[in-house]
């Protein structure tokens, strides 16, 4: 048990997937998982262990935005000894061709700071994903035929940015979409040699303004839920 996990040793698999929105990890749970238990309700932030195609894996809510993925991230790696975290969650894409539904799988993470920045100085460190999980999550969408694109994102520490000379500048060079945690993840990943990568759904878009309708989210979410677990235990 930590600070923010109520979870007992040995209740966490050495396998998570980390949606932001704790409802979303319930539903997740309950959707792919069989024989999944509650491990986790402190301050609201739901976890849940069970069983996909014969491997353990738990499903645990990371918050919004950098600083709380960190909290969840460090204690998942350093108190239950997670080997693999694997953010699942939605996306506002930056290019034309990465359309709502669509599914982004993040090579890497930039970002205008993340709360390691105090341990980097001076340094631009660039955080990446796991080659391995990264190679499996696009084999496995490729075989279901599900639209995805591979490449840089935007790990952002505000939701309401108001910097869209910063936007365009992303655009620009290719920028696929942002997000609020990966960046965070990748470099805690690097930090202490686990695994992580960022399965995304565009959910909205940044140059259209297009959105998905929130009836039509779970179904869209389905297939990156999948990819993720699919890597995972490739």
């Amino acid at each position: 048990m930590t600070i923010h996990i109520g979870a007992k040793p040995g209740d966490i698999a050495e396998t998570v997937l980390m949606p932001g929105d704790p409802y979303r990890a319930k539903w997740a749970a309950e959707t792919f998982l069989t024989d999944a238990v509650c491990i986790n309700e402190v301050r609201g932030m739901l976890g849940y262990t069970g069983m996909w195609n014969g491997n353990r894996v738990t499903i645990q809510g990371s918050g919004m935005g950098m600083p709380s993925m960190s909290i969840y991230a460090n204690e998942l790696i350093k108190d239950y000894d997670v080997q693999t975290l694997i953010r699942i969650g939605s996306c506002g894409g930056m290019q034309d061709r990465t359309k709502v539904r669509d599914v982004v799988l993040a090579m890497t993470a930039c970002s205008s700071g993340t709360p390691s920045d105090t341990i980097f100085r001076e340094l631009n460190y660039a955080p990446v994903a796991d080659f391995g999980l990264l190679q499996a999550a696009h084999a496995a969408a490729t075989k279901r035929g599900t639209p995805t694109h591979v490449g840089s994102i935007y790990s952002s520490d505000t939701f309401y940015a108001e910097r869209t000379d910063l936007t365009e500048q992303m655009i620009r060079h290719g920028v696929l979409a942002v997000e609020m945690e990966a960046a965070e993840l990748y470099i805690l990943a690097a930090r202490y040699k686990r695994r992580a990568l960022a399965v995304m759904t565009v959910s909205d878009h940044i140059i259209t303004g297009e959105a998905l309708p929130s009836d039509q989210r779970e179904r869209s979410f389905g297939d990156m839920v999948e990819i993720a677990l699919e890597a995972a235990f490739a």
